[in-house]
């Protein structure tokens, strides 16, 4: 998945996965995936996605902090 936001490209295909977490079973309406990505930029998101009652109903991507990433990783 490609997006800009302000002005900056994230994409999952370009940047380097650096930690995927899964919630709930495959299949299950309320399971949802998070996958914390970093550009060669630097720059660090997340790719959410996730059944229809999940936190993340649609597919998307999320500009994170450093800060944030790091409390992602711990």
């Amino acid at each position: 998945m490609k997006k800009i936001i302000c002005k900056k490209v994230y994409d999952t295909e370009s940047a380097e996965l650096i930690k995927k977490q899964t919630f709930g079973a495959f299949g299950d309406p309320t399971g949802y995936e998070e996958s914390l990505y970093k550009t060669a930029d630097g720059y660090y998101f997340l790719y959410v996605n996730g059944g229809a009652d999940s936190k993340y109903p649609k597919e998307d991507i999320k500009r994170v902090s450093a800060d944030k990433a790091k409390q992602f990783l711990d």
